[in-house]
């Protein structure tokens, strides 16, 4: 279901609906912005490290190689993957924080949340059509944008189109992109922090989820002081986890598994169809407190995170006090919409280059 069913410029389509989602998707601005907004490292400290776009990338990959095992609609997990990460602001999480605090400050209960700011890219902030908002979605891709990651209940979330039911599971293919999104980021942060030496395998050694993957990569006879072995340890990582998930997962998405995707009609409260095994699911969640402690609070990281935070903070004062600072189409947007909110989509939407430039230009300093 469509909130439009007219083709715009096409009385036919070879497509299939998720596949003409996934296109609007790929050639949507939002979507290239993400080649320059910060993962965990930001994006001018190197070449190598993952962006939010090189990220959107290999969750999809995952995403569609466990949408086939199961037998789900490979395209349709694919576009809600490369759609997940549309609403992240520039400097990764801390700058969706940084909005939020200002927002509430500002009198606005609801914040800001980056889940949220994806589902109002591709139906409100992107401009494709003549007579509506947004990229023309079908009711399933946006569902899954809305309700990838559990809990779906937030306070942002009330008074949406009771369709989305916000007491169901989603579809199936949708909680098969959060599991995605969680193994492509454990694995490739792992990948950047070792690469960017911040940590090392041996802040990993008594892991036990490491050690299960140290054990297949020596089986290939690949010791860890061999060049190989990161790469070789990221690779084993991903391939033990999403067989674990394809193993678990078999049963629960046969006996809820449809013909055709829609919202699911799993109550909530009852536990996912689908997952790792619960060994698994504790080591994960063990390796993730891990790199919290080792990789994401290291100083270096957080240095540069806050500087960013602070980058977001300065423009969102300086617009908000001088609306003439924004571009025409922003200051246009006033006249229908609330001043904060316009100042924090347009902020969201930046790069991260893009607004350190802002930044510059406005208070003429460096970061």
């Amino acid at each position: 279901m469509r909130p439009n069913e007219r083709f715009y410029g096409f009385e036919e389509d070879f497509r299939d609906p998720y596949a003409r989602d996934r296109d609007r998707v790929l050639h949507c601005s939002s979507f290239r912005r993400l080649e320059y907004k910060t993962q965990v490292f930001l994006n001018h400290e190197g070449d190598y490290f993952r962006t939010r776009l090189t990220h959107s990338l290999e969750v999809s990959q995952i995403a569609r190689t466990l949408s086939r095992q199961l037998s789900l609609n490979e395209t349709l997990s694919e576009v809600i993957a490369l759609s997940h990460d549309l609403g992240h602001t520039p400097f990764g999480h801390v700058g969706g924080d940084a909005l939020d605090k200002l927002l509430r400050e500002d009198g606005h209960p609801l914040g800001f949340e980056h889940n949220f700011q994806s589902f109002r890219v591709v139906t409100r902030l992107e401009k494709r059509y003549k007579d509506f908002d947004g990229l023309n979605l079908t009711f399933a891709t946006l569902e899954g944008i809305l309700k990838h990651s559990y809990p779906y209940k937030k306070p942002f979330l009330e008074g949406l189109d009771p369709r989305f039911a916000l007491d169901k599971h989603p579809s199936l293919e949708a909680m098969v992109v959060d599991h995605a999104d969680e193994i492509a980021y454990t694995s490739h942060d792992i990948d950047d922090g070792i690469k960017y030496g911040l940590i090392s395998f041996d802040d990993l050694s008594d892991d036990a989820l490491s050690q299960r993957v140290d054990e297949m990569v020596r089986q290939e006879g690949i010791a860890r002081e061999d060049s190989l072995y990161r790469h070789r340890f990221v690779a084993g990582l991903i391939k033990l986890l999403v067989e674990d998930f394809i193993t678990h997962s078999k049963e629960g998405a046969a006996h809820y598994r449809q013909e055709e995707p829609i919202a699911a009609t799993l109550d909530a409260s009852m536990p996912l169809p689908v997952g790792f095994s619960k060994q698994t699911a504790t080591e994960l969640k063990r390796l993730k407190k891990r790199l919290f402690e080792k990789l994401y609070r290291h100083e270096k990281i957080v240095r540069k995170m806050y500087a960013g935070k602070q980058c977001i903070q300065k423009l969102y004062e300086a617009f908000t006090e001088d609306i003439d600072l924004l571009p025409p189409p922003q200051k246009a947007l006033l006249e229908v919409r609330n001043k904060e909110r316009v100042v924090a989509d347009f902020i969201a939407d930046m790069t991260d280059r893009y607004a350190m430039k802002t930044y510059h230009e406005i208070y003429g300093l460096s970061l």
